[in-house]
């Protein structure tokens, strides 16, 4: 007999955890549960975990996840898949989609009993990003749909709903492009080699080619001819010859031979002479070609291929904790609890306020009148008044909450220093925790510029002799106060770093922006959030005094233009006795840093309200285009 505090959940956990390292073929792995993200980090495999109720969804999901985990681990070798994975961000994840769909596809063929839990994995995942809702390719991503449409077609199961209807948005593009090369996805399935080279050819017909990198096997035979050359450079036949000489050099008398070897002295300078002419004349340019270009350099800005930046070798993207010893960080830190100490009641409110915004999204909606579930305590009536009624049960369903990353990006020049920057300080504090608690990510990053009025890249402008039009002409510090992925707890000190004496200095908004926007396109949620926090137009006294004054501006707005026509990202700021609404779409203004806390909950509670209209109501903000 089980003892009270037992967990009646963990025979299920032992059970399954034993049948994963059988399926895996891998009886020294360790299986866990756990809240945090599943998949494997070396011999270590992570499952959702199994609550003490072992509701019946929580049951089929572990499974599903346990059965594609394990199948990843037997039919995946990590030495080929590197071999053959391409540099580029859409690229790798196109590849790396269509190689989790074979080891399920391959699993599906071996283990037949696999593709049923695995099913529920994936549609369980496909309603929590929202897919059943969507209408339009650009809405889904196309790595998740190709990945999708390669284990219909190698299993020729239906899948979830949700997850099919990523697909067929899809479907019509991925078959008119690469069609030709899906007809041998039953020949490579069972070859990783094959496949990962089926997989490549699939990424080059759908147009993203450019991200490929070089082919490895076309290295690796440039490696063998290079080879097989030097060999034959090692076996020269001339050598012979020098022998022959050393032995008429022996048998010559001491005078002749020492006449001998000056004339061959000289004969041998002229020779090499000779020699350096003709490469020289070859060298200037070969008959009938051009010169070779160096290639082009990339831009400064992928949203401005005009802006330019004199010299980005002082720039630096730095963590807070390397600015600051562990001991200041924490006095720091301490300083600024002594300014949230008066602030404390309003900040609470507010925290709880969002909190409860996001967790309605969250909360679990029931169904009734079920044949199994839980006992639904308020239809008893009913069958008091009739007992031949049958006793109604209910059961808990999600709703639709999609995984979503928010940035906020915290403007450090020195206009914020003061009451601005301790409130910045005092809502990014309040927001990363309360968002934690919602199970949505958060990453606190902040801009500035390493010195006043330009450091080394103005040095080196000098000494250049000042040429005309140089562009950014000063070095930029990137701070990451908080990652993503980073718990809060451990991040929490690293906000004092704002109240450094020295650190706020100028800013220059539009790189900023460009920087956290490329952080987040790396992120794999399937919303993101980016939150811009300024209290002015981006200043540099450095690069405004030598390029026209709008130069910093402009580039700001073409960035912005960049992010908000990629709709990759969702972009709003909040300025601080400014207008940022000039620049940002979806934008507002205070007038007091008080109202700071209360602005940044509002919008990013309303961003999380499914109205549209009510969305834009809250947030009083101009409608996105």
């Amino acid at each position: 007999m089980s003892k009270p505090n037992d967990n009646p959940a963990d025979p299920f956990k032992k059970a399954l955890a034993e049948a994963t390292k059988v399926m895996a073929d891998d009886r020294e792995l360790n299986v866990t549960y756990t809240v945090d993200p599943s998949g494997i980090s070396g011999e270590s495999m992570r499952l959702p975990q199994v609550s003490r109720r072992m509701i019946r969804e929580e049951v089929l999901l572990a499974r599903g996840t346990a059965d594609a985990l394990a199948l990843q681990r037997k039919y995946h070798d990590d030495a080929t898949h590197a071999r053959y994975a391409p540099p580029g961000d859409l690229a790798r994840d196109l590849y790396e989609a269509m190689e989790t769909a074979r080891c399920e596809a391959m699993g599906a063929r071996d283990m037949p009993g696999t593709a049923s839990n695995i099913d529920v994995k994936i549609g369980h995942e496909a309603l929590r990003r929202g897919y059943d809702q969507c209408t339009q390719p650009a809405d889904t991503p196309l790595p998740v749909a190709a990945g999708y449409l390669i284990r219909h077609l190698a299993t020729g199961r239906d899948l979830p709903p949700a997850a099919a209807n990523v697909m067929n948005l899809w479907r019509g593009f991925i078959e008119e492009q690469a069609g030709g090369a899906l007809e041998n996805l039953d020949d490579v399935l069972s070859d990783q080699t094959e496949f990962a080279k089926f997989a490549r050819q699939m990424i080059k017909d759908l147009g993203y080619g450019d991200q490929l990198g070089d082919d490895p096997d076309e290295l690796d035979d440039e490696q063998e001819d290079q080879a097989e050359e030097n060999a034959e450079e090692q076996q020269d036949p001339d050598s012979t010859g020098q022998d022959d000489q050393d032995e008429q050099d022996a048998d010559a008398s001491p005078e002749q031979t020492q006449e001998e070897q000056q004339d061959q002295s000289q004969a041998q300078v002229s020779m090499d002479e000779m020699a350096e002419d003709e490469m020289g004349d070859e060298a200037e340019m070969p008959e009938g070609e051009a010169p070779l270009e160096p290639p082009a350099p990339q831009p400064a800005s992928e949203a401005d291929p005009d802006y330019k930046v004199y010299l980005n070798t002082y720039d630096e993207e730095i963590a807070a904790e390397d600015l600051a010893e562990p001991a200041e960080l924490e006095r720091l830190r301490a300083y600024l609890d002594q300014q949230l100490e008066p602030l404390k009641g309003a900040v609470s409110r507010l925290a709880n306020k969002l909190q409860r915004r996001l967790q309605a999204q969250q909360n679990r909606s029931w169904e009734f009148d079920r044949e199994e579930g839980i006992l639904d305590a308020g239809r008893l009536a009913r069958v008091v008044a009739n007992p031949t009624t049958p006793l109604s049960f209910k059961v808990e369903k999600d709703t639709e909450f999609r995984d979503t990353v928010v940035t906020l990006l915290l403007d450090n020049s020195g206009s914020m220093r003061g009451r601005p920057i301790s409130i910045a300080a005092i809502c990014a504090d309040v927001l990363a925790r309360t968002l934690e608690r919602c199970n949505v990510k958060v990453e606190i990053l902040g801009f500035t510029t390493r010195a006043w009025k330009g450091g080394q890249a103005r040095e080196a402008w000098l000494n250049d002799g000042r040429p005309q039009q140089p562009g950014r002409l000063n070095d930029l510090r990137h701070i990451i106060y908080k990652g993503a992925d980073a718990p809060w707890r451990r991040a929490r000190p690293n906000l004092g770093l704002m109240m450094k004496e020295g650190l706020l200095k100028e800013n220059i908004d539009g790189e900023a922006l460009e920087w956290a926007h490329r952080r987040m396109l790396a992120r794999r949620e399937a919303r993101k959030i980016l939150m811009v926090i300024s209290d002015g137009a981006p200043v540099d006294d450095s690069t405004l005094s030598v390029n026209p004054a709008n130069y910093l501006e402009k580039h700001l707005r073409d960035v912005i233009a960049m992010v908000e026509k990629r709709k990759a990202v969702e972009l709003l700021a909040i300025g601080i006795g400014h207008d940022v609404t000039r620049y940002y779409d979806r934008a507002v203004t205070i007038t007091d840093v008080e109202q700071l806390a209360g602005a940044m909950t509002e919008q990013l509670a309303a961003l999380f309200d499914s109205d549209p209209r009510a969305r834009a109501r809250v947030m009083g903000m101009k409608r996105a285009s």
